[in-house]
């Protein structure tokens, strides 16, 4: 069952529904497989899109979701290409944080292709620190939260990652993930191409993946960049 909002351990910001799927959907699977509450955090209803209605994506995200094991998805119905980081935007962040309070937030990585991706991830590095800050008002007067790690997922692009989570054996949950949004990345009759639904894409993001699992010597791994150093207590494990 899909709550609209509640209390997470994980939670994931995305800019448009599908983008956490495709960065961190097998990071998400993993977690929620080992009983932890994860939770997606849609800041647009990517009303934009080539392809597809709001009302198509809206339900692809759902059985997406599903297949993750994600428990919490929200909607906040920015403006699709309409991420300006105004402050408006910014305090519907930081309530969404303070309530549902998870330990570990998610965001895109701040260089990607897309505008928007960018905007994103950059709103969220604000609604972290302000979501943390006592005098800072929300409208629901929901006290202030401290989020103890934020790492940063990739969309479209591959670089060197700081952190490498193991996926292999959710791997295809993720892959059903992302083929549940039909309208984005199968081309019907009459619709136009786009980078998504090129027939070259979803394996572009297996290679990926593939290749950050061979770093760490499994079959399929997704890479996050950490803003602050990682700490640990030993070398050894």
């Amino acid at each position: 069952m899909i709550q609209e909002h509640g209390q997470v351990d994980i939670l994931a910001f995305a800019a448009h529904p599908d983008d956490a799927e495709l960065g961190i959907g097998g990071t998400l699977a993993v977690h929620a497989a080992k009983g932890f509450k994860v939770g997606i955090c849609h800041l647009t209803d990517a009303e934009l899109s080539s392809n597809g209605t709001v009302e198509q994506r809206q339900i692809e995200a759902r059985k997406a979701a599903e297949v993750l094991g994600v428990s919490v998805v929200i909607g906040l119905e920015f403006p699709d290409r309409g991420l300006n980081r105004s402050p408006e935007q910014i305090l519907c962040m930081t309530q969404v944080i303070r309530q549902c309070k998870p330990k570990v937030v998610l965001a895109p990585y701040f260089e990607d292709r897309h505008p928007d991706h960018v905007a994103c991830s950059l709103m969220v590095k604000e609604a972290v620190f302000d979501a943390a800050i006592r005098k800072k008002q929300t409208p629901d007067n929901a006290p202030p939260h401290r989020v103890s790690g934020l790492y940063y997922y990739f969309i479209n692009d591959i670089q060197k990652p700081d952190l490498i989570v193991d996926i292999s054996e959710v791997y295809e949950k993720k892959l059903a993930a992302i083929r549940a949004y039909a309208s984005q990345f199968d081309r019907q009759a009459g619709e136009v191409d786009t980078p998504l639904n090129q027939p070259s894409y979803i394996p572009m993001v297996e290679g990926r993946d593939s290749i950050w699992g061979h770093q760490i010597g499994v079959r399929y791994g997704e890479g996050l960049i950490s803003p602050n150093p990682i700490a640990t207590e030993i070398l050894i494990r």
